[in-house]
């Protein structure tokens, strides 16, 4: 029996909100509203929202020996998080600056600062817990080395989920290892690259699993998501809500098919348990604390 249903690995960082009228062109300042430090990073994320949620959940990343880090694990661990493997030291906790707009929108940008010094050294010391866990999910705010490391460091039978975010080209060891590959738009034109010839998603996620992922995710904000493999595409329709912040929905959306998966859940059935929860989260403002519960689903 596996320990986790769930392993992340990834980043944390602290979250510095401010609210906008309207988000800032180049050369443009703005006045915001008062500053909101909340827990996030998306692997913090992830791992906070699939606790939330009842996955038996572990998170390796790293964080400062500072308020930032100790703000992160007192949220890790209030949330049920395991953080066994949640390493201090190196750097100063990362740190991502956000604007919001009256809309939900929002525009980010991160200071990777400890993120950046989670190693392949770091996972390979953790491998006890890729050995006890039933799924490992990554994003891209640590180095592209320390992802194909968590690649090659996967146990038998043990399912690999990433969302490439922030996108960069990918090497084939990683792509041919997603089940699912999670992207919005941006990230799979980037993927994509030159091979995005199409500005239909239905022919993004089917070139996208041409290029190895055995399965495929595009979600598509307020039209809901497409799910992919090699036998096709089909759509999971979105769940109305009032938009509020989406900040930390698609961590949200990617830990709760991921977790799902895990409990053998079928693609479709997991993405669509994904898309409730990716709504519920974005009715409330911040990243972990709009996170839903099942209670919180069961009223959505």
């Amino acid at each position: 029996m596996n320990d986790y249903d769930l392993l992340v690995v990834g980043s944390a960082n602290a979250d510095l909100v401010i609210g906008v009228e309207r988000r800032p062109g180049a050369g443009e300042t703005v006045l915001g509203s008062d500053l909101a430090v909340h827990p996030g990073g998306k692997g913090a994320n992830q791992a906070v929202a699939a606790a939330r949620l009842g996955a038996r959940t572990a998170l390796l990343a790293r964080v400062g020996d500072d308020g930032h880090g100790r703000l992160l694990l007192d949220s890790l661990r209030a949330a049920g998080v395991d953080t066994v493997g949640v390493l201090v030291g190196g750097a100063p906790t990362g740190v991502a600056l956000i604007t919001v707009d009256p809309s939900g929108d929002n525009s980010i940008v991160v200071s990777p600062g400890a993120n950046w010094q989670l190693t392949p050294g770091d996972v390979r010391a953790a491998g006890s817990l890729f050995h006890a866990s039933r799924v490992v999910s990554v994003q891209l705010e640590i180095p592209l080395e320390t992802v194909v490391e968590v690649v090659r460091s996967l146990a038998p039978g043990s399912r690999f989920v990433l969302n490439p975010s922030p996108p960069r080209p990918l090497p084939r060891e990683v792509l041919d290892a997603c089940d699912p590959l999670i992207v919005n738009e941006h990230e799979a034109r980037v993927i994509l690259g030159d091979a995005c010839v199409s500005d239909r998603a239905e022919d993004w996620a089917t070139l996208l699993v041409a290029k190895g992922p055995r399965s495929v995710v595009v979600t598509l904000g307020g039209e809901g998501a497409l799910v992919a493999d090699k036998e096709g595409v089909s759509r999971v329709p979105s769940v109305p809500v009032r938009a509020v912040d989406t900040t930390g929905a698609g961590d949200a959306f990617t830990a709760a098919l991921a977790w799902r998966l895990g409990a053998g859940e079928d693609l479709a059935e997991a993405a669509a348990y994904a898309a409730r929860v990716g709504a519920a989260t974005v009715t409330k403002e911040g990243a972990q604390d709009s996170f839903p519960t099942e209670a919180d689903l069961t009223a959505l």
